[in-house]
């Protein structure tokens, strides 16, 4: 799994076979809320569910380590902590009420927790962790959270698990599309997190790894196009009918799955037309696609969300903002911008309103409006 060059610092495939750990979502508690917490005509309003947090002590690790490789990533930058050197749930608020959303899932974003120590690598895991659930105990219905885990150590992220899931009452999980640079969420060494994720019907989101690769601007379009690679693992190894009950949650309008759909094994070349508007057969390429569900974050133009809706369509979409890692020149209104786009989408009221909200209402019950 590793290369010589980099024995050093990275576990071996047989470690990171056992850092594969099993993980699940937590039950759904009902939670009481202050009057003054809930927003106003909230049933207007939409659930976020691409919305990045980091805590103080994440930003100081990554800080630390400004410019330099490290193990399971490429190099970290200025760009990588600047998000969460003044973060705060004060203004995740903020953001949320200036944009009219209702409510967000916090998840945390790449490069993750594993930098090559497996003792910090814990000790981040469960600060980011407590950090999110404090957040969502401060705004009950304003916050639902998934939680990271200290991979690669196995013993470690069982014992993370137990205490996010039944401590923390974590809401789902967190999971970057690729590790170590080339293991995409198909592969086998997933079998034993996976196995029991789909034990547990759980909400798995997808976030993608940042590359390794980030010269030339190689870096964004790798970032989308390894959305692309994971579904197509997961697809053609046989997986995503081996996790059938997992409710995985993919990033950004599945990145450039739409643009390379013709290679999905979904049909003859030249037959995608017919064989999207087919029911497609149970446990098919396509069959998985449609239950999938997407997040429209930084994707909402009509280019992207047509071809999404052909291939899953709009049940299978939410919204999302990607704040505070969306790049634009208005950061405080990103999330209405990206709503204004989407009503350009070519959509009728009854498909805007199960993106705004309800798709999201059937993944994370707590934050029913």
């Amino acid at each position: 799994m590793t290369n010589p060059a980099r024995q050093a610092t990275e576990p071996s495939r047989r470690n990171f076979l056992k850092g594969v750990a099993a993980v699940g979502a937590g039950s759904l508690l009902a939670t009481g809320e202050l009057p003054a917490q809930t927003p106003a005509a909230a049933t207007t309003r939409a659930i976020d569910c691409h919305f990045h947090y980091g805590s103080p002590g994440y930003a100081k690790a990554l800080a630390a380590r400004i410019g330099r490789p490290m193990a399971g990533f490429g190099m970290v930058t200025e760009d990588d902590v600047r998000p969460w050197r003044d973060y705060s749930a004060a203004k995740a608020v903020e953001f949320l009420d200036h944009n009219d959303l209702a409510a967000a899932v916090l998840s945390a974003t790449s490069p993750g927790t594993w930098f090559g120590d497996p003792a910090e690598t814990r000790s981040l895991a469960r600060d980011l962790n407590d950090y999110a659930a404090k957040m969502r105990s401060d705004y009950p219905r304003r916050f639902a959270f998934l939680a990271s885990l200290p991979l690669p150590n196995a013993d470690d992220c069982l014992k993370e698990i137990e205490y996010a899931l039944d401590t923390l009452h974590a809401d789902g999980i967190s999971i970057l599309s690729s590790y170590e640079e080339h293991y995409w969420l198909g592969d086998p060494i997933f079998h034993p997190v996976f196995d029991e994720l789909n034990r547990r019907k759980a909400v798995v989101c997808v976030h993608p790894a940042k590359p390794f690769q980030t010269l030339n601007h190689v870096g964004i379009t790798e970032f989308l196009t390894d959305t692309m690679r994971t579904l197509y693992s997961l697809l053609t190894t046989g997986a995503a009918t081996r996790y059938g009950d997992i409710r995985f949650l993919f990033s950004h309008a599945g990145g450039t799955m739409p643009s390379y759909i013709e290679r999905f094994k979904i049909a003859e070349p030249g037959g995608l037309d017919e064989a999207l508007a087919r029911e497609p057969e149970p446990n098919s390429n396509l069959f998985h696609l449609r239950r999938f569900y997407y997040d429209v974050a930084q994707s909402c133009n009509s280019v992207q969300l047509q071809a999404l809706k052909t291939i899953a369509g709009t049940s299978q979409m939410v919204f999302g903002s990607d704040w505070p890692m969306i790049q634009t020149s208005d950061p405080a209104n990103a999330g209405s911008r990206q709503i204004k786009g989407l009503e350009k989408c070519h959509l009728d009221a009854a498909e805007m309103a199960a993106i705004r909200g309800g798709n999201a209402e059937r993944l994370f019950q707590r934050l029913k409006l």
